[in-house]
């Protein structure tokens, strides 16, 4: 099978073109998740999906002192490591 040179370095090109789209992408989603001293910080709808609860159940296990909450600028954060403490401590209850 032989192509063009002209026609390789078009398909390179594109291929090129969708591993800057990818990046892009990935960087969107990196950046979409707020981290402190190494510590991955998730929003509300973040652990809602997580554990797939409501957002009641959300405000029960806060009011209930079973997951630490931070609040940054009016909005609510969790650690992740909080988090994942909270399904350990259910699993074993």
């Amino acid at each position: 099978m032989n192509i063009e040179r002209t026609e390789f370095i078009a398909w390179m090109e594109r291929i090129i073109e969708r591993f800057d789209l990818l990046k892009e992408q990935m960087l969107k989603n990196q950046s979409r998740f707020i981290e402190v001293d190494g510590e991955q910080l998730l929003d509300n709808q973040d652990v809602l999906q997580l554990l797939k609860i409501s957002s009641r159940s959300l405000q029960r296990y806060r009011t209930d002192k079973k997951l630490p909450y931070y609040t940054i600028s009016g909005k609510l954060y969790y650690k992740l490591s909080d988090v994942h403490q909270l399904i350990r401590e259910c699993l074993n209850s």
